[in-house]
């Protein structure tokens, strides 16, 4: 009974039957061989043998893959796409062999130095619809799956052996070619040496090491993808999955990315952490899921999954007859929210961003932006965040967030350190996330002025740059913006001017349009408001009979508008260039009809920002339309809604210090109260309010410059306001 007590007895396989290994072999050998008839004879039209002269092609230029689609292999042979399915990771190594044997037959005879034919990987994709990521359980563990998502974070590329040579320490004895697993599990080492030899001692436990030089390996990388936000349900956290990718999967997405994955559902071993005695507590058998990628196909819309990104052709006519009644810009305004009441120039605006203008691209490489920021400013009650929430949902690609809860690295891209392998990684924020869509941004002023300046490149240049911990990349976030934010005093207070307002110049300036949204008083506005409130407090929940005339509905809205930007992409013709052209000329110089009775010195300028904003603009009126070109009609409906919105806020005072909107005369005072206020009293003293406004008034100073210039150093840190005795008390 000595044999059943010595530990070196680990398995037998003295029970397993030849016969058996022999049928799995033939069986595999066939289906090499229809694998190698497929790559062979399957053609298209006109005889057209596609996955032949790819893969010669592929392989005289050097990339060692070949793209298969699934549904291809399911019209030559239904049995070898349900065997792909199915057990997708034995079939795929036979393919593979088949695609290497067949491209040793059509590149032979090769060059001097070549003669090993290299190994090919072969890539799938698939024309399923994908499955959403919770709906992945237990029973398809090691079958194919095909699921949509977000990439959020790529780590760097690290090298995995597919074959190792080991040797014991002890004997020196070496066992060639053990073939590792593929994805993300390793080999398990032997114990003990299995060569025994006469008058030597036993060799001892783990006397096994990896020979380096004699292992084969291949490049890999494993991404982090997040389900896509239409797939959330309400309150829920979104949910993540590890991908593996190796050889020419490798560095084919960034962070940001919208892609479906086609791949291998596959489990890994628990990381085992913390003391003994917790490890060896309930984690045996425990695996954690992962895909192992053999196909991954980025979604260059970025609409991911969502249904408006298949367009059958009677709702292609249907969009092409809309696009050409007259009305449609009236009827997608007045679709846009259709329970808040009034605020048509809002929704207007709110149309040409959901539509947004044309990118550029310019002969020295640089872009010009063409999606549309808008800043909601005023008072609390009017229905700016329900704005906000409508358009994340009408957007093919929105994401809501709040000011108070988003940091800076929320909203561009953060740098963090992998628990398991202690690299760092970088994540996608918000803004990165919403690339192609819009991002809306609640309570915009409750955000600390950090996080602001760092999404002014964002709304730029829609580009995010990183610069942490040894990692220097740029992401892409072309999105729009809509913030919506209140006044510093809580209610816009007319008395106070540009005191209203609590941002910077550099920021204001980012925004195409800003409307101040005032709660006025108005007998008869607010009848009509009320009786609107109580029509759908009183009718929620019910089914309503008709929507009103030309109201069309969310989901009609929103493939529609993703169909508009995928298809069109308008320019400004000639004659509506030079229109705009003199128009600007004519607001700078302050000689539109608006100006002609204020004073010469107080003539707004704009900027060539605000001139490019009246550029998005018409051409998202004629996106709206699917013309190629933006008219002389476009640039003055696009000039009247920039005069409603950012012109008639700086005209108010409301924007004094926006780039742009007050002059160098007003600059110059500024400065010279400032000075003379840091001159008055030391650091550490305290002077009322009211005296220092009395002394600046007797040199002929405006009051309202003398406010402003002290809120300002409020705001800096500069100052404290005592509010009990209106006393002012010097900080710094």
């Amino acid at each position: 009974m000595e044999g059943f007590d010595d530990p070196g007895v680990f398995f037998s396989d003295n029970f397993t039957g030849e016969d058996n290994q022999n049928d799995s072999q033939i069986n595999l050998q066939g289906v090499k061989k229809k694998f190698k008839e497929f790559i062979r004879q399957y053609h298209t039209e006109n005889f057209n043998y596609k996955y032949r002269d790819t893969l010669k092609r592929n392989y005289n230029l050097r990339q060692f893959y070949l793209e298969v689609n699934i549904e291809d292999v399911g019209g030559f042979d239904e049995t070898l796409a349900d065997k792909l399915y199915k057990q997708p990771s034995e079939h795929l190594v036979i393919f593979e062999e088949a695609a290497k044997e067949v491209a040793d037959e059509l590149t032979s005879p090769r060059p001097e130095g070549e003669e090993v034919v290299e190994d090919i990987q072969i890539m799938l994709t698939s024309d399923a619809l994908p499955t959403n990521l919770r709906n992945m359980k237990s029973d398809i563990v090691s079958k194919l799956v095909k699921i949509p998502g977000i990439i959020v974070s790529a780590s760097g590329i690290k090298a995995k052996a597919t074959k190792i040579a080991i040797q014991c320490r002890s004997c020196q004895n070496v066992i060639p070619n053990l073939a590792v697993r593929p994805g993300l599990e390793g080999y398990v080492m032997p114990r003990k040496c299995n060569i025994e030899q006469a008058g030597r001692p036993k060799c001892p436990l783990d006397p096994y090491f990896i020979i380096p030089d004699k292992c084969n390996c291949v490049d890999f990388q494993v991404l982090k993808l997040q389900e896509l936000p239409d797939g959330i349900p309400q309150g829920e956290i979104p949910r993540h999955l590890h991908l593996y990718c190796d050889r020419y999967l490798c560095e084919k997405v960034v962070p940001g990315n919208r892609v479906f994955v086609l791949g291998i559902y596959s489990i890994k071993k628990v990381a085992k952490l913390g003391r003994r005695d917790d490890r060896e507590k309930g984690t045996t058998g425990v695996r954690a899921p992962y895909i192992r990628v053999v196909g991954l196909q980025l979604d260059a819309e970025g609409v991911g999954a969502s249904s408006c990104s298949i367009v059958t052709s009677e709702e292609e006519s249907m969009f092409r007859r809309m696009a050409d009644s007259p009305n449609i810009y009236d009827r997608i305004a007045n679709s846009i929210a259709p329970s808040i009441y009034g605020a048509l120039d809002i929704k207007k605006a709110i149309a040409c961003l959901l539509f947004g203008g044309s990118r550029k691209r310019l002969p020295d490489g640089l872009t010009r932006r063409g999606d549309i920021n808008i800043l909601l400013l005023g008072d609390p009650g009017t229905a700016k965040s329900q704005l906000l929430k409508f358009v994340e949902r009408v957007s093919p690609i929105g994401v809501y967030t709040s000011g108070k809860g988003s940091s800076a690295a929320g909203l561009t891209a953060s740098v963090m350190r992998d628990p398991t392998t202690r690299n760092f990684v970088m994540e996608g924020g918000a803004m990165v996330l919403a690339d192609g869509g819009v991002v809306c941004i609640d309570e915009f002023d409750k955000m600390r002025e950090d996080d602001r300046v760092a999404i002014h490149e964002a709304m730029e240049q829609q580009t995010i740059s990183i610069a942490k911990a040894g990692i220097t990349t740029t992401l892409n976030s072309r999105c729009s913006v809509l913030a919506a934010a209140n006044s510093i005093f809580g209610r816009w207070d007319e008395t106070k001017g540009e005191e209203n307002i609590d941002f910077m110049p550099t920021i204001l300036s980012r925004f195409d349009m800003i409307f101040i949204v005032k709660d006025e008083h108005d007998q008869q506005r607010d009848m009509t408001l009320a009786r609107h409130i109580m029509n759908v407090h009183m009718n929620a929940g019910q089914v309503i009979q008709e929507p009103k005339d030309g109201e069309l509905s969310l989901e009609f809205i929103k493939k529609y508008i993703n169909y508009c930007r995928t298809r069109c992409g308008p320019r400004l013709n000639a004659e509506a260039g030079d229109k705009l052209k003199r128009k600007y000329v004519m607001m700078r110089s302050g000689a539109n009809q608006h100006e002609k009775e204020a004073d010469r010195r107080n003539a707004i300028p704009i900027t060539v920002r605000q001139l490019e904003a009246v550029i998005r603009i018409s051409e998202s009126l004629a996106k709206m339309q699917l013309l190629p070109f933006a008219t002389e009609s476009h640039v003055n409906e696009a000039i009247r809604l920039f005069q409603v919105s950012t012109l008639d806020a700086a005209m108010s005072g409301g924007l004094a210090g926006a780039e742009g909107f007050t002059t160098e005369e007003e600059h110059e005072m500024l400065g010279r109260i400032e000075k003379q206020l840091k001159r008055r009293f030391a650091i550490g003293t305290q002077v009322s309010q009211q005296n220092i406004i009395q002394d600046f008034t007797q040199q002929q100073y405006p009051e309202r410059a003398v406010l402003k210039v002290i809120y300002t150093m409020i705001r800096r840190g500069q100052l404290q306001h005592r509010m009990q005795r209106r006393m002012l008390y010097r900080i710094s």
